[in-house]
């Protein structure tokens, strides 16, 4: 057999937990044609001498917010830098579709900051992944439909349970993203409309989503001691899940602000605890001890979000309504330590704050930190690097078997339209940080668990049979990286700088990062689930 591609004398990581062995790899038509001594075939018609680096199956970030930014710029170069091959995307409640009032509004808002002329051309699940296909992307991309889109679109900002039908028309909504490809539903329950979903109503639409196979993947309801508290917030997923049979994904988990640190533990016996009793779930996680909001996100009461930006904007106009607004806002500056654990990362209306925790901002504005926020939010939403979580939680659940990595994060560049803010690094240094910081330098996890932890394990969850392992006849998703070198450069001071280390990076048999660098080819695949 004449290869298209071969991979020699590379050590081999095949996503499974398994420990490494020495091999060639060969590829033939964008797939994984052998694995073994390779020596004796004809010369391939390309040969990259390995020279004992690892090759890994691609990895899967199993939490992306991608939704546009792989349509402003399909080369994905954050992400395909990191060795991630496949982003699973519209996350938290999602914005990719469906589209329609005012979920279409907010779609808008997320995208103009990048580019106001970008054209929203499609309404639902069928048309935005049909979109992602003409515009080509150097990765693979899946999606999930977004429970808030879904909600907005049907009766907007409402904080009020649907009518019966309404809710027939949101499950409708699901179940056409469903036939379209979606592989299963994010919540975003913290979040507003999310957040006035109750949990019958969620039980309903995942429901649905479990007639498909598919999946369900929540931001919980709180993750601090915002509403019902953290323990209660997981235990309303595993109750959603005993009702509707659904596999679940409890996305991000953390124990976000000084209130809610150490109780990892709890946590992850509670989980087992539901494994035990035949609850089908499992995490991510991404290794930074802050997190990624906004204003609306970790400062905004909920009650001031109802009807949408317009709402909130006029409640902003009303002194008494607005002084119980602030004394809100400063009750949850307390919640996340503080104003000084809240950055600015991206606020184009004034440039000047990116960057700075929102207690210098006040001190700019010569106001305190709750009126500043309330200055800011009249003019725009502001984007936060919020450092909420300790490092001990962080590693206790990265130890735990069922937790895999996501970055939680869009693919971004360090030049165009995509380089604008000061985001939060993960978005370019994730998967190199596990294996830099994490395996490397701390020994947190082995390398072969912290891989399968990126691979195979979130392959099986999203029921993907011919990726997340570097089996033959698989698909060729491969990462080639140094382990002695990988490393994620982007800081928090600095966070558009890519990792280094990552050496190629193979999609679908095409080589997209040679040498560290980016071919500028684009074979990612959309991928639909079945039924």
């Amino acid at each position: 057999m004449v290869f298209d591609l071969v991979l020699r004398n590379v050590r081999v990581i095949d996503g499974c937990g398994n420990p490494w062995f020495r091999a060639d790899i060969g590829v033939r038509e964008g797939r994984v044609a052998a694995i073994g001594d390779l020596s004796a075939s004809p010369p391939p018609a390309r040969l990259i001498e390995g020279r004992g680096l690892v090759a890994a199956p691609g990895f899967i970030d199993i939490h992306t917010h991608s939704d546009f930014s792989l349509l402003l710029d399909g080369l994905a170069q954050s992400k395909i830098r990191q060795g991630v091959t496949l982003e699973l995307t519209n996350h938290c409640g999602g914005w990719a579709a469906p589209l329609v009032g005012a979920s279409m509004d907010d779609a808008r808002k997320h995208v103009v900051r990048y580019n106001p002329d970008f054209e929203i051309d499609w309404t639902d699940m069928a048309g935005f992944l049909a979109r992602m296909e003409r515009e080509h992307t150097s990765v693979n991309v899946a999606a999930l439909v977004g429970h808030g889109a879904v909600r907005g679109a049907v009766f907007g900002y409402e904080d009020r349970p649907p009518t019966p039908d309404e809710l027939a028309t949101m499950l409708r909504h699901i179940e056409d993203s469903m036939e379209a490809g979606a592989f299963g539903m994010s919540t975003g329950i913290y979040y507003a409309p999310g957040s006035y979903a109750s949990l019958d109503e969620l039980a309903e639409c995942c429901k649905v989503v479990a007639r498909y196979g598919g999946i369900h993947a929540s931001h919980i309801r709180d993750e601090s001691t915002y509403n019902i508290g953290l323990l209660a917030s997981m235990e309303e997923i595993v109750e959603i899940a005993r009702r509707s049979s659904i596999k679940t994904e409890y996305v991000h988990v953390k124990c976000l602000g000084p209130g809610v640190w150490g109780l990892s533990g709890e946590i992850i016996s509670r989980l087992e605890a539901a494994r035990a009793a035949g609850i089908d779930i499992t995490c991510d996680q991404y290794p930074y001890t802050a997190s990624g909001s906004s204003i609306t996100g970790s400062l905004v009461p909920r009650w001031a979000q109802v009807g949408g930006r317009a709402g909130l904007v006029a409640r902003l106009h009303d002194p008494e309504v607005r002084a119980r607004m602030k004394k809100g806002i400063e009750e949850n500056y307390v919640r996340r330590g503080g104003p000084d654990r809240l950055v600015v990362a991206l606020f184009p209306e004034d440039k000047r704050f990116e960057g700075k925790p929102m207690s210098e901002v006040a001190r700019i504005m010569g106001t305190d930190p709750a009126e500043a926020a309330l200055i800011m939010l009249e003019q725009a939403d502001a984007s936060f690097v919020s450092h909420v979580i300790n490092e001990e939680d962080l590693e206790a659940f990265m130890r735990y078997n069922p937790v895999m990595f996501g970055s939680d994060g869009s693919s971004l560049a360090t030049t165009g339209p995509l380089s604008i803010g000061r985001p939060h690094p993960r978005n370019f240094g994730t998967f190199p940080r596990v294996l830099a910081r994490y395996v490397r330098e701390r020994g947190t996890l082995s390398l072969p668990e912290a891989v399968r932890k990126m691979t195979s394990l979130p392959a099986q969850r999203l029921g993907i049979r011919d990726r997340g392992a570097l089996r033959e006849g698989y698909w060729a998703d491969i990462t080639v990286f140094d382990p002695a070198t990988v490393q994620d450069n982007a800081t928090f001071e600095n966070p558009l700088r890519y990792a280094s280390g990552i050496e190629y990076v193979i999609v679908n048999g095409e080589v997209v990062i040679e040498g560290g660098e980016h071919t500028g080819r684009k074979p990612g695949m959309v991928l639909r689930r079945t039924r």
